[in-house]
């Protein structure tokens, strides 16, 4: 089974409630009510931390997720790895979930916009991108 099957997760994740896995670049990421809960990278399990919840990972003496960037750079994301006693544990792992459903709560309320703003701002650049009779003429 890998680590990024959608229904060994879906499996895994059971007593936390139902879950959504959706591709990822490398991994997969695992969704709960629209938000991301859980990005999953080779295998491992990395649940949304905040300051709120970073301490008790650290306490396992678990670190978050990362990656370089194209020019070198570590990048660190605010997903920590799992405990690794979670993959046995469903009762546990539901507690964990449900902390990290709490995180995507927060932080997506302070970085999503409304759809209505989207959709408008998506026709206004398809607008803007429409060539006029002007710039039509100007370009021969």
């Amino acid at each position: 089974m890998s680590g990024s099957d959608p229904e060994y997760l879906a499996e895994l994740f059971a007593g936390f409630g139902p879950v959504s896995v959706r591709r990822m670049f490398s991994g997969a990421g695992v969704f709960a009510e629209g938000l991301m809960i859980a990005l999953v990278v080779d295998g491992v399990i990395f649940l949304k931390a905040d300051e709120e919840t970073i301490p008790q990972f650290e306490g396992e003496g678990l670190s978050p997720f990362s990656y370089k960037t194209k020019g070198g750079k570590r990048t660190i994301m605010s997903y920590w790895r799992m405990p690794e006693r979670l993959y046995d544990d469903p009762d546990e792992l539901a507690v964990w979930a449900r902390r990290s459903m709490a995180v995507a709560q927060r932080s997506g309320a302070r970085t999503r916009r409304p759809k209505s703003t989207l959709k408008k701002k998506s026709a206004a650049r398809k607008l803007a991108k429409k060539p006029t009779k002007k710039t039509v003429r100007k370009r021969r």
